[in-house]
């Protein structure tokens, strides 16, 4: 079933796929940062469902949604003054943040770990869905597993339909970039997932903050990982991609002319709007994913625009880099998993 709510949600509809979830079907539904495909967190088989229809690896734990904050520690324990503190300031909203986990939560959700991932959306079809279901929704990105996130239905409906009963269009998500995955150690966060809520912003909160060496690395096929979005391939079309990026802009320039020729004009190049006129490449192969200046545009847009790439079916896919810094840090750890870490990078001398 289709549904479009988005200019306004059907009451009825509404009802029709609360009682999906709470009977164990799977539910695509926008959220605030990508397309979720969602069931009920504590249905061990209707869990295993999304595992099927994204074809996702098993050890790559889930992140649990929940209606608003007073639902936590249904389903948490044993929070500290800093998680606390953390859930006050960024909930809800584009956060997850990995707690002691009860036992209400079955093993599948979190990978068999003794943690879960909580997170509260703050999309007003997301907190219908999770409120009049009546149950906490376990839900990943609305994808097949390795591919980019969603962030329209129209970005995922031919790969996951018929794979779910029911599929929520309620147009584009406003960031368009999954959310910031933190933990607690000894009363510091870590961020294992960068997102919209930045480093900086977690700094003024609690004072410190540390990033994960994972965040912009490979991590070893074997390691044991708390959240999603770190461990396999991921956000990655069929298209082999290459990440550039160079502090002086004309570097950046020259090294996207350089590949151009290389590939012979095979490319696409997904780029900066400021660079359109500087990178020669046939029609409709210069992808434009926002102002150089605009971090929040190019999120929005990113995993867009790497699926509109693909479909170009080129020999590489070259795409502009950013500074890992603010919002930047989570664009940049995306494209690094997207390219494989087929990376240039260039700094001034």
């Amino acid at each position: 079933m289709y549904y479009n709510w988005e200019v306004q949600t059907n009451t009825e509809e509404l009802k029709v796929v609360c009682n999906l979830i709470r009977n164990g079907e799977l539910v695509i539904f926008p959220t605030e940062t990508v397309y979720g495909i969602g069931a009920n967190a504590l249905d061990e088989n209707a869990v295993g469902k999304i595992f099927v229809a994204k074809g996702r690896p098993s050890d790559n734990p889930l992140i649990v949604h929940l209606a608003d904050k007073r639902k936590i520690e249904e389903v948490a324990q044993n929070i500290t003054e800093v998680e606390q503190k953390l859930i006050d300031n960024f909930m809800p909203g584009p956060f997850t943040i990995i707690l002691e986990r009860k036992d209400i939560i079955p093993d599948i959700v979190t990978a068999g770990l003794n943690t879960v991932a909580i997170r509260i959306p703050d999309n007003i079809i997301a907190k219908g869905i999770i409120t009049f279901s009546g149950v906490p929704i376990a839900a990943p990105s609305a994808n097949i597993s390795g591919k980019p996130s969603g962030t329209s239905i129209q970005e995922i409906r031919k790969e996951l339909e018929g794979k779910v009963s029911a599929i929520v269009d309620g147009g584009k998500t406003k960031i368009g970039l999954e959310s910031t995955v933190v933990k607690v150690v000894d009363e510091v966060p870590v961020i294992l997932r960068p997102g919209k809520v930045t480093p900086e912003e977690i700094e003024k909160v609690i004072g410190k903050v540390k990033i994960d060496k994972n965040v912009l690395a490979k991590i070893d096929k074997n390691s044991v990982v708390e959240s999603p979005g770190m461990k396999y391939r991921h956000y990655a079309p069929e298209s082999k991609c290459k990440l550039i990026y160079c502090e002086n802009e004309l570097d950046q320039i020259f090294y996207l002319k350089k590949y151009i020729k290389e590939y012979k004009g095979n490319v696409v190049v997904l780029g900066f709007k400021e660079h359109e006129e500087k990178i020669y490449v046939s029609e409709g192969r210069f992808i434009n994913i926002g102002s150089k200046n605009n971090y929040e545009e190019i999120a929005k847009n990113i995993f867009s625009a790497l699926r509109k790439a693909d479909e170009l079916k080129p020999e590489m896919i070259l795409i502009e880099g950013i500074k890992k810094e603010g919002l930047g840090l989570a664009i940049m750890n995306r494209l690094l998993r997207t390219c494989e870490y087929d990376y240039i990078e260039l700094k001034n001398s």
